[in-house]
Formats: C-alpha cells, structure tokens, sequence
C-alpha cells in the first residue's frame, strides 16, 4: 500500500483549514485517511505558531515506512527539518499557450503593417509636396508669362481702344439725332 503525507481540506468556503494526513494515494483528497498528523490554517499569517502544526515524531515514523509528502507538505518538512524540499523546475510552466502565442503573432503583424502603412503615407506626402512645388512654379511661371502678356496687350490696347471707344461715343449722338428727327 503506497502511502502520501498530504492536504486534507476543511473549512468553510472562502475559509480554508487543512489537516496533515496520512492517507493511501487511493483515498480521496477529502476523504478516508490513516491518521491525522498536524494541521495548516492559511488565514494567519505567515509567523504565526499556530499556522502549522506538526506531530513530528508520527511524522519520522511514516517517512521511516516510505510515507513520501505532497509538494505543499514537503515545504512544510523542510522548514522543520523533517524532509529535504527543492524548488521543481518546470520550463514548459511559463510559457505562453496557444491563444497568447497567436495574440503575439497577430499584435507583431498589425504593428509591421502599422509602420508599412505609415512609411508608405509619409513617401506619398513627399510626392504629394514635390507635385505640389512643380504645380506652383508651372503656376507662377505661367501666372508671370501672363503677366507679360497683358502688359504688352496693354500697350498695344490704348492705340486700339480710344478709337473703337470714339465710335461707340459717336454711335449714340447719331441715334439721338435720329430719334429726334422722328419724333419731330
């Protein structure tokens, strides 16, 4: 019959208190055990005497039988003296699932095609501004050509222009001189 020194929880809920058992590896966790051994109240804090208690002589008898303690139960052999307690090492227990890799996966993608996108934004403000400068000296440049235009138009204009001005001038007398002949 293969014995473990372990956790017997009691207590209400939200208020755990445990008992040290000896119990067959069958048992269950709450269920039938060989003998109580000590017992384990969370809710003190931790420099409490009364925080876990031990009947150390029963122990040693059970260990001498190959009794061997649960994790929990052997943190608590250590601090007495009872039982040699190493940390385990378990590599695989602090890496991400599944899910978190696929997270990961996706947050790097999204954050690539946030700098694509940006990189692409900031080189079409650049042609966007180049074409902008090309545009306004096409404008200036033809807005000058057009200045020089209306100044020589301007200068041909004045020979021109009084002349047609004087017979619109002219054209109006006529009309009137007719009009008052018809209506005399």
């Amino acid at each position: 019959m293969s014995v473990k020194i372990r956790l017997a929880r009691g207590g209400a809920k939200k208020r755990p208190y445990y008992r040290i058992v000896i119990a067959d590896i069958r048992a269950p966790r709450d269920g039938r055990y060989i003998e109580q051994v000590g017992t384990h109240n969370p809710l003190l804090p931790k420099d409490h005497e009364d925080r876990v208690r031990m009947d150390e002589e029963r122990i040693k008898y059970w260990i001498s039988k190959g009794a061997k303690p649960t994790d929990r139960v052997a943190r608590f052999l250590s601090a007495v003296g009872l039982w040699e307690w190493k940390h385990g090492n378990n590599p695989n227990k602090g890496k991400p699932g599944e899910k978190a890799i696929e997270r990961a996966e996706e947050k790097k993608e999204k954050a690539a095609a946030r700098v694509e996108a940006e990189a692409e934004a900031k080189e079409a403000a650049k042609l966007a501004a180049a074409e902008a400068k090309e545009t306004a000296k096409a404008e200036a440049i033809a807005a000058k050509e057009a200045a020089k235009a209306e100044k020589e138009a301007a200068k041909e204009a004045p020979k021109e222009a009084p002349k047609e001005e004087a017979k619109a001038e002219e054209a109006p007398k006529q009309e009137k001189a007719a009009d008052d002949k018809s209506d005399s």
